[in-house]
């Protein structure tokens, strides 16, 4: 260990650990200092893979000293609960997405960090990736003028053709909304700020699912939670989103993410990627043009987000993948599900600050410049 990098441990070391096991490698900031699991025997296979020093059980991991930050990489229903816990044991918290599973669960995380001076982080950090970031830049810039609506796509059929154990995705806490939404939120506040109200409508299209994937191939899940989900927000700033998430499309040709400005329209590629084509059509031009991209951090970089908040607790300012920002974006999803079944309109009681943009000319490694 060096005093220099922030030490991390990583509770839970399932399917998307390894990227984050590789932090330490790819951020001069981080040092990932020890990996834990309720199946011991995973950690210590995920510690051996990845030459982390130590493998040892959630309570060994958040009684060590010598770590700062807890990556907290556990299934969803569990983020509120296990992210509560690192907190209480003295150290900043970075949970997967999304932030907890009830708006409950979360805000004793905002509550008790405030309290301890301590930080909470929350998934998705793909906003902070090249292809963002250069939208991010482009509307700052003006280039597209003033942005007055957005529309966000994410449809598809669901997980059970691919998916080795995808009955959760259908159960409550699942969903399109809350699996994929979060890379569309995060987004779309990335680049146009706050949402102060919302409505939406959704629906259960079919009751029951039938998994083709192996090792569950024949068996039925029955769905519990809505799988298409049409959501209105309305922005602080004046603009006007509409977002679709859904599990009930075989196929579609609607954007992933554009942003309709005053002077011209931004296409926005995958929220779930971290570079991809940007493309602008500006007002009475024909064609649409594509952008270079002006950041890096293009490939896959999870892990970002949580490199970030070390910088920032060096330096005292706000990380980007905030709590507050992880907060927003569930309280937006919840709230859409809460206009559907009651019939109206929603004002939403949390607010984040816009995150501020990355720097251009960043050394890849690096966050601060």
């Amino acid at each position: 260990m060096t005093d220099s990098r922030t030490r991390i441990g990583i509770i839970g070391c399932g399917n998307i650990s390894p990227i984050y096991l590789q932090a330490g490698k790819r951020f001069e900031i981080l040092e990932v200092v020890a990996c834990a699991d309720i199946d011991l025997e995973r950690a210590k296979a995920r510690a051996a893979e990845f030459d982390i020093p130590k493998a040892c059980s959630v309570e060994e991991l958040l009684s060590d000293p010598d770590i700062d930050i807890v990556v907290n990489l556990t299934i969803p229903k569990a983020h509120g609960p296990v992210g509560l816990t690192v907190l209480q044991a003295g150290k900043s918290v970075y949970n997967e997405k999304p932030l907890a599973a009830l708006r409950e669960e979360a805000q004793p995380l905002l509550t008790t960090a405030r309290e301890r001076g301590l930080r909470v982080g929350g998934a998705p950090d793909t906003f902070l990736g090249g292809g963002l970031q250069t939208c991010r830049k482009l509307i700052d810039d003006g280039v597209i003028g003033e942005p007055v609506a957005a529309t966000a796509f994410m449809m598809g059929h669901g997980h059970e053709s691919w998916h080795p154990d995808p009955e959760f995705y259908y159960q409550v806490g699942g969903g399109p909304m809350f699996d994929m939404g979060p890379y569309y939120l995060t987004a779309l506040i990335n680049l146009l700020g706050p949402v102060r109200r919302v409505t939406g409508s959704a629906r259960i299209s079919f009751s029951e699912r039938t998994i083709t994937s192996q090792p569950k191939y024949g068996t039925k899940i029955a769905v519990k939670t809505p799988t298409h989900i049409a959501g209105v927000l309305d922005f602080a700033s004046g603009a006007i989103g509409t977002i679709i998430t859904s599990f009930d499309v075989w196929g579609h040709h609607a954007p992933i993410i554009e942003i309709y400005g005053s002077e011209g329209t931004l296409s926005v590629p995958d929220p779930n990627t971290f570079g991809g084509v940007v493309r602008v059509r500006k007002a009475r031009e024909q064609e649409w043009a594509e952008v270079p991209l002006t950041h890096g951090y293009t490939q896959n970089s999870r892990g970002l987000g949580v490199a970030d908040m070390a910088y920032a607790l060096r330096s005292g300012r706000q990380h980007r993948a905030n709590g507050e920002l992880a907060y927003h974006v569930l309280d937006i999803m919840h709230a859409i599900h809460d206009a559907s079944r009651e019939g109206r309109h929603v004002e939403l009681a949390s607010i984040c600050e816009r995150p501020a943009p990355l720097p251009v000319g960043l050394r890849e490694g690096t966050l601060d410049s």
